[in-house]
């Protein structure tokens, strides 16, 4: 039995909403792991990024020769909607979904690619060398994590004989992906930190090109930039939690509740990885996800497919 749909006005006011929030727990979880790993104290500041969003909001907005205005202001926008897209095939339980579409696996991976593009067309459209530069380091190594979370998802799917995210977790009730597939998820969080830009897989905005595809943007495009970086690893993390996690599924607490304890989990993991783990060399990265990564995903794939053969 599908899950019902989600009447379009809450489902957008929810998406909105959970995703503005989880973007506020991910800059606090975000600095809590840099305060760590740089053996100091966590401080908890609930206040320092409404205090950050404020003072971008009312900072001026940087300009560059000739850039492409319309592209330069609308890639991060649609940065944070492809974010929200994501989030939206990721039912909440077994009653509940915002679009609980057949090919909801094949509808993400659209967002991935598409995320892709946007960042790229983030650092072309400034018309500047570091941004470009920036902008097609990620391109290098986008369709290398692309292909990565291609196997890793398909083989959750296998199991559950569908593409639709409902059918992938109720598949999970006796035997979580996590467990059933153990190179799943360490494989899909090596492509969340490639999504988002963090870790050994921070190209697009790191300091080494003092701010990358980024570089030249301030003010509120600065904010929607910063928002959207935060709310894909959201999206990401409730996408991970639902295909390898269970997503609703566990005792006592209503289903909802268990999908966003097990997003805060993989938020959690995201943070902790991105701060702990060191940038990779370009050309490094990119042998790793050929050369190590990727067969490991088809060796997965092909396991798990020999076993629902038996």
């Amino acid at each position: 039995m599908n899950p019902a749909p989600v009447p379009p006005a809450l489902a957008v006011a929810v998406i909105v909403g959970g995703l503005g929030l989880g973007a506020w727990v991910f800059v606090l979880l975000d600095r809590a792991a840099t305060d760590l790993v740089s053996g100091r104290r966590p401080s908890v500041r609930p206040l320092a990024p409404l205090r950050r969003a404020a003072f971008l909001l009312v900072q001026q907005r940087a300009e560059t020769e000739r850039p492409d205005r319309a592209v330069w202001m609308l890639a991060p926008a649609l940065y944070v909607a492809f974010a929200a897209v994501g989030a939206a095939v990721v039912p909440w339980s077994a009653r509940l979904a915002p679009a609980d579409v057949p090919v909801g696996i094949v509808l993400w991976g659209g967002v991935e690619a598409l995320a892709i593009v946007a960042v790229f067309l983030h650092g072309w459209s400034a018309n500047a060398p570091v941004a470009l530069v920036g902008a097609y380091r990620f391109v290098a190594l986008g369709l290398c994590f692309m292909l990565v979370s291609m196997f890793v998802l398909i083989a959750a799917a296998l199991p559950a004989e569908s593409l639709r995210l409902s059918a992938i977790v109720a598949s999970q009730r006796g035997l979580w992906n996590v467990v059933r597939q153990p190179l799943g998820l360490p494989l899909f969080l090596f492509v969340g930190l490639g999504l988002t830009f963090r870790g050994p897989l921070d190209f697009a905005d790191s300091a080494d090109l003092a701010g990358g595809v980024a570089a030249e943007v301030s003010g509120p495009s600065l904010l929607v930039w910063e928002t959207g970086r935060a709310a894909m690893a959201v999206a990401f993390s409730a996408m991970a939690a639902a295909v390898f996690l269970g997503g609703w599924l566990g005792p006592w607490l209503p289903g909802p509740v268990w999908l966003g304890l097990k997003t805060l989990f993989v938020m959690a993991l995201m943070a902790g990885l991105g701060r702990s783990t060191a940038r990779l060399r370009t050309e490094s990265a990119v042998t790793l996800v050929w050369v190590g990564l990727l067969p490991l995903s088809f060796l997965g794939l092909a396991v798990v497919g020999l076993e629902v053969l038996r």
